[in-house]
């Protein structure tokens, strides 16, 4: 499943056609010709470009309207039928199904938690950018398969990222390092550690004065006592961490403002007014996922609320968190000291003075959260993003406490890095130490900075000159090739650790699995230098804590650490810093003036939304996840709004060289409305060589243009045209549901005075107005509301479906084709007149599972039918690919298997399947189910018990992961059900409810809550 299928198992494919050069100003003078609400999909629709009105003529291109015989060498759909009949013939003279031949051997002893069919569920952690996120990990007879949010934890609350959703992906990588190798070689990890220590003697007498160990950025407790122990054993060794998408511009911004290193983290729950000057604080971040339930709980409009909290949103690309804005502004990336020293002006901050550069929408968007702010003044936050320059983070702090912000919604605390200094300079340092022959021994453990380090350090030809230089990593990556010595890293759900979240809570990392490949942690790695005997992780990490806790309650502490995810009690205190306002004030002016004029092309670099900063490049789910906002699978892009692409001559897919710096890079165009003009983004994490079968060659790398103190902003690029073109495979157009009311929008004052505005906009034709007989629950009647309210569009939704129910990688080939198998999907609609400053609304769609299915009738093998608790039910062995289900769904929702999708050469990769689920084959359709096994799992327990399933108790995998709880799943029947209640709701409606289909998925239409003093974006 991590593998697309491979170019030499497909049958021979034609090449997908070309896509027609995009008329910009054709869709400019559409939009501004418009009258009223907007709502489209993209500018290719705009423009009505031809591949678009293929698109519409052909209701499903390129695979329902016709049988392409290219694709498969001859098998036409008749010899398809054929033999299809001839196999359920042929079924009738055998009784059973004849399995191979395997050698198998039982339990001895069947352990005593273990219920063959039943999951078991463990409590752990992962890291993002260094900070622990708490998950539930779930466990099939010794297998992991599906990682959900620990509810426990302050940092996930039970929500999941995508990322961490498919880092199971991720355990059973066939490409992982499958053992320690020297120049290539199988090696043993005791050999790796007798030549470890045979270098380390000479440096017993140097005091370690050649011995650097560089690492990722570290809250594990554990791992910074044995660095702590080893500093002191070789008190001139050094210790450095470097993160390519790291917090280095936060770190600079608390020094700037404070003096000292403070760590600063947000109370959403208690803010009535956010502004977010470049952050993307809901959908990224390592604690993104409180932020987004927190924030998003504030903007519940259940129970007749009628009040919503504000954000404004000022940023040079659209993210996830800008789409839910009250206020979105488009604004240069290099001009945000402008805005923070606008707003401090406008809000009284001595010593901040109004700019002249920003132009009047800017200023009158800046001039109205300035009001709001202070209007809620203790109960707002000002919100830097990681990205932006330290002097914005400094200016943050100081409003914030200007504000009394600070203390409330705004909390400061120790760092929680245990090396928390700067950790670009850090590394150049290393590099130059190494070039000067200073460096003996070198340990990476974990990361690869021969691939993300600024081009100019070249620090794989500096590892050269090093004598004793090892590798741990997951992948033999681009650093490893470097390295003499690779030691295969332990995935997280394979080994023991600890890590602390953002707050400071500390979090026990515990494994569900033996190493699959013989992998070390980094406290393994590190046990072999300080002790005589090496430790095994559990060992070290259970040490730790024990001697931490009071010896009487040490074991019971321990033991509900294991169960709960988290150590009681290790948050870190609220600190009380003060700002210092005039240096403050001083180094934002002369930040704000060195901004580039207008006109001048920048680049913005950032990490990608999927495969991050490149280290998740080789996992097939998140490479062919469509990404927020531009829809882009398998590659990257140079983003560019629509009026700088019409400036530029350009349009999408021009391949174009980016300039900067002296270096080059050649980049397909995207143009993506809402992008800020004269801003060029790229993201990061792609162009590897070394990331294994799935991610190498995607895309291009862009820490080519990324010199180093110029981490996320590079001024004076380039672009020049090649000629050439390359496609891309983004779902922006796929699966259209054309000209109708799809998503539903108003301002929270229309709300207050018309609460049913939605189901206005719709025409609901009476129940009795159909041909169909209806159906009788008696028992149970599962549906699910969806609230466009909450919904960020941030894909963890798509990726918990994709993992929980076994839904194959298909490539990007197949993506051209509008082959891609997501059960959901999240479209996405602009709405307004202007492409360079739209509205973005998000809207997730999966099965509608609907009373009067279109799908039922037309199956002439019932494979999909009605079940008696009112789920669409697809039944597979019955299913012989006619494909007239998917024509006759108005939805798009329903996913046919072209190819042998599933069938992945790999072993390893069957361990990741969920047992409850079928793995379906080619020729058979497929789609959304609610998660019935979910279903059957709790009406089993419940018939146990002898009671009914309970209001709650099931969750389907997109309710489950939903940072923003977005979606509610139920038993309408239950008068008391949330869901019984949502579907209630005066803001609910359903999807193209004048076919009369009636769904039992319901939408929560959207409202949006802009001042009274701003014309609504």
């Amino acid at each position: 499943m991590s593998f697309p299928p491979l170019a030499a198992e497909r049958p021979e494919e034609s090449p997908a056609p070309a896509t027609p050069p995009l008329d910009l100003a054709e869709a400019r003078r559409r939009l501004e010709e418009a009258r009223g609400p907007r709502f489209w999909r993209g500018l290719e629709e705009l423009a009505e470009d031809r591949r678009f009105r293929e698109l519409i003529a052909r209701e499903f291109p390129r695979h329902a309207s016709e049988w392409d015989e290219s694709l498969d060498q001859g098998f036409s759909r008749r010899r398809f039928l054929e033999l299809g009949l001839a196999s359920l013939s042929l079924a009738g003279l055998t009784a059973c199904t004849r399995q191979p031949l395997e050698r198998i051997v039982p339990y001895v002893k069947q352990p005593e938690e273990v219920l063959p069919g039943v999951p078991s569920f463990y409590a752990t952690a992962t890291t993002h950018q260094g900070f622990a996120v708490g998950l539930l990990a779930e466990s099939h007879e010794g297998r992991p398969t599906k990682l959900e949010g620990n509810p426990d934890h302050p940092a996930s609350l039970g929500a999941a990222t995508a990322l961490a959703q498919a880092s199971v992906l991720t355990l059973y990588d066939p490409d992982r390092s499958q053992g320690p190798t020297k120049l290539g070689d199988a090696e043993t990890w005791g050999r790796f550690v007798e030549e470890l220590r045979g270098a380390m003697k000479a440096q017993k007498a140097l005091e370690g004065a050649g011995l650097r160990v560089l690492t990722e950025t570290v809250t594990s407790p554990t791992l910074a006592a044995q660095m702590k122990a080893l500093l002191e054993a070789y008190p001139k060794a050094k210790w450095v961490a470097w993160e390519p998408a790291g917090r280095d511009a936060a770190r600079a911004g608390a020094l700037l403002a404070f003096g000292e290193a403070v760590e600063t983290r947000y109370d959403l729950s208690a803010a009535d007014v956010v502004v977010s000057l470049d952050a993307d604080f809901l959908a990224s971040g390592p604690f993104s996922l409180r932020y987004a339930r927190d924030f998003m709980r504030r903007r519940r409009l259940e129970k007749g609320a009628k009040e919503m909290n504000r954000l404004y949103v000022l940023e040079a690309s659209p993210s996830p968190t800008g789409t839910v804005a009250d206020h979105r502004v488009p604004v240069r990336a290099s001009a945000l000291p402008s805005v923070a020293l606008a707003l401090g002006a406008e809000l009284g901050v001595p010593g901040f003075t109004r700019p002249a550069a920003l132009d009047a929408k800017l200023a009158g968007a800046v001039a109205a959260a300035a009001r709001d702010l202070k209007a809620a003044a203790g109960r707002g936050a000002v919100i830097p993003g990681d990205t932006a320059p330290p002097e914005v983070h400094a200016a943050a702090h100081t409003i914030n406490a200007a504000l009394g912000n600070t203390g409330r919604t705004v909390i400061h605390t120790d760092p929680v890095e245990a090396s928390p200094g700067p950790q670009g300079p850090a590394l150049a340092e290393l590099v130059e130490e190494i070039r000067q022959k200073k460096v003996d021994v070198l340990l990476i453990l974990g990361g690869n900075p021969v691939y993300d380090a600024p081009p100019e350090l070249k620090v794989g030809e500096a590892l050269l000159s090093v004598p004793f230089r090892a590798h741990l990593g997951l992948h033999a990556d681009e650093t490893a090739e470097y390295c003499p010595w690779h030691v295969p890293m332990a995935h997280f759900l394979e080994t023991w650790g600890d890590a602390r979240a953002l707050d400071g809570t500390a979090s026990i990392v515990q494994p569900l699995v033996e190493p699959l490949y013989d992998g070390k942690s980094a406290q393994e790695v590190l046990s072999a230098l300080l002790d005589e005997t090496p430790r095994k992780g559990y060992d070290l990490v259970r040490d730790r804590w024990k001697g931490a806790l009071p010896p009487a309650e040490a074991e019971a502490a321990w033991r509900k650490a294991l169960h709960d995810g988290v150590v009681a009690g290790t948050a870190l205190p609220a600190r009380d810093v003060r700002a210092d306002g005039a240096a403050v004030a001083a180094a934002l002016a002369t930040a704000a003036a060195r901004a580039p004029k207008p006109g001048t092309l920048e680049l913005a670099l950032r990490p990608d939304p999927s495969v991050f900063d490149g280290r998740f490049a080789n996992n097939g789910w998140l490479q062919e996840l469509p990404r927020p906002l531009s829809k882009l699978t398998w590659d990257n892009a140079a983003v560019l709004s629509p009026r700088t692409a019409e400036r530029l001559g350009v349009t999408n897919e021009d391949v174009v060289t980016v300039g900067a710096g002296g270096r080059k890079l050649d980049l397909p165009v995207l143009v993506q409305p809402g992008q800020a003009e004269d801003v060029l983004t790229v993201h990061l994490g792609y162009g590897r060589t070394r990331a294994g079968r799935v991610g190498n060659g995607v895309g291009a790398s862009a820490y080519a243009l990324r010199p180093s103190g110029q981490t996320w902003l590079v001024p004076g690029v380039t672009v020049e045209r090649t000629g050439r073109r390359h496609r891309l495979a983004h779902t922006q157009q796929h699966f259209r549901m054309e000209g109708r009311e799809i998503v539903r929008v108003a301002r929270l004052e229309r709300y207050q005075k018309e609460p049913d505005f939605a189901k206005k906009l719709g025409d609901l034709p009476p129940k009795e107005a159909s041909l169909y007989p209806g159906f009788e629950y008696k028992l149970n009647a599962w549906g699910l509301s969806v609230d466009l309210n909450a919904c960020i569009g941030c894909n963890a939704c798509v990726v918990a479906c994709q993992s929980e129910n076994n839904i194959p990688v298909v490539g990007p080939e197949q993506v051209f084709r509008n082959r891609e198998m997501h059960w959901v999907r999240i479209d996405q609609y602009y709405e307004g007149t202007d492409p360079d400053d739209p509205e973005i609304h998000h809207q997730p769609v999966m099965c509608q599972h609907c009373e009067n299915a279109p799908c039922e009738v037309v199956c002439p093998v019932t494979a999909t039918a009605h079940s008696a608790e009112g789920l669409n039910d697809m039944v597979y062995n019955r299913c012989v690919g006619t494909r007239y289900c998917s024509n006759n769904c108005p939805y798009k929702v329903r996913r046919f298997n072209f190819l042998e999708y599933n069938g992945s050469p790999e072993p390893v990769l069957k361990m990741l399947r969920n047992p409850d689920v079928t793995v379906r084959s080619r020729g058979v359709m497929e789609k959304c189910t609610l998660c019935v096994q979910r279903i059957n799992r709790a009406r089993i327990a419940a018939e146990r018990e002898g009671r009914a399933v309970r209001d709650g108790e099931i969750r389907t995998a997109c309710q489950q992961t939903c940072p923003a709880e977005a979606i509610v799943f139920g038993n309408v029947n239950d008068p008391a059900a949330r869901v019984t209640a949502l579907k209630a709701d005066p803001r609910t409606y359903w999807l193209l409810d004048e076919l009369n289909t009636r769904p039992r998925i319901s939408y929560q239409a959207k409202v949006k809550n802009p001042s009274p003093d701003v014309e609504a974006v």
